[in-house]
C-alpha cells in the first residue's frame, strides 16, 4: 500500500556525468510537510540528487539518469512531462544568493509574469505574501522599487526563497542555503524552514551536521554516490544503523 504522505519516491536511481557514475541505486521516499536533510562529505552525490528532483541536471550535457523518480505518482523523467512545470512545482534555492539585477518587486514577479500573471493588484498581493512567508516583508516593504543587489547576503537569500515561493511550489529544494551566510542570517533561515514546512515539503543539502540535526525530521547520509542510511534525524544522529554513519557523524572520517 502506497503511503499517502509520500510526495517523491526515488527507485534505484543511477546518475552519470559522462562515464562517471555519481549516484548508485538510490532508493528513498520523501514525505509531505517534512524537512529531509541530505548529508555526507563533498562529492558524495547529495547535490546531484537534489538537482535530479527538479530536472536541473538536464541542463548539463552528457548526463543520464536511470531508475525512476516519481512526484505524486508521475515519473518526472517521462516523455510527456514538461521540465519547466516540474521546476515550477519543485522550487530551488541555491548555495549563494542569486537575486536578479532588478528591483525587489521585479525579482518576485519575474516568474509569475512569465506564467501569465499580469494584473497589478494580483502581483502586489503575491509580492507581499511571498515576502511575508520569507520573513522579509517588514525589512523591505518601503524599498520594493530598489535593486535587490543592495540587500545584505542574508536578505538576498530570503528574497530568493520568496522568489521560489511566488511560483507556488509544492516542494522547496535548498542546496546549502546558509553556507555563504553569517550565524545570525543562518539562524533566521533555519527558523524560516521550521515555519515553511507547515505548507511545503523541504529537502535540504547541508554540510553542517548541527544544522541537519536542528532543522530536519529525516536525514539521509550519502557516501561515494550511495545512500548509506536514511532514518528519522534523531535516530540517525543518536543511534545509527550503520557503522559508516556513526564514523561520519562522530568525525572519524569525511
Amino acid at each position: 500500500m502506497r503511503d499517502n504522505n509520500i510526495i517523491i519516491t526515488c527507485s534505484n536511481v543511477n546518475f552519470y556525468y559522462g562515464g562517471f557514475r555519481a549516484l548508485t541505486d538510490v532508493t528513498m521516499d520523501f514525505e509531505q510537510n517534512r524537512v529531509t536533510a541530505l548529508i555526507g562529505p563533498s562529492g558524495c552525490g547529495k547535490s546531484t540528487l537534489l538537482r535530479l528532483l527538479n530536472r536541473m541536471n538536464d541542463l548539463i550535457d552528457g548526463t543520464r539518469v536511470e531508475g525512476k523518480i516519481l512526484f505524486e505518482g508521475t515519473d518526472i523523467y517521462g516523455d510527456k512531462v514538461d521540465p519547466v512545470e516540474i521546476r515550477r512545482r519543485i522550487g530551488m534555492v541555491f548555495q549563494k544568493p542569486n537575486p536578479f539585477p532588478k528591483s525587489i518587486f521585479n525579482n518576485i514577479t519575474y516568474g509569475p509574469r512569465l506564467s501569465g500573471m499580469s494584473r497589478k493588484s494580483d502581483l502586489e498581493g503575491l509580492v507581499e505574501r511571498s515576502l511575508r512567508q520569507a520573513s522579509l516583508w517588514e525589512e523591505v516593504k518601503d524599498i520594493l522599487g530598489q535593486s535587490a543587489m543592495m540587500l545584505s547576503g542574508g536578505q538576498q537569500q530570503r528574497l530568493c526563497i520568496a522568489r521560489a515561493l511566488a511560483m507556488k511550489p509544492d516542494i522547496l529544494l535548498m542546496d546549502e542555503p546558509t553556507s555563504a551566510l553569517d550565524p545570525i542570517s543562518t539562524a533566521k533561515i533555519e527558523e524560516l524552514i521550521d515555519e515553511l514546512k507547515k505548507q511545503y515539503t523541504i529537502i535540504i543539502v547541508t554540510h553542517n551536521m548541527q544544522q541537519a540535526a536542528r532543522v530536519s525530521d529525516d536525514t539521509g547520509f550519502f557516501y561515494l554516490g550511495k545512500l548509506i542510511e536514511f532514518n528519522p534525524t534523531e535516530k540517525l544522529f543518536t543511534n545509527p544503523d550503520e557503522k559508516q554513519t556513526e564514523d561520519y557523524i562522530t568525525g572519524r572520517f569525511g
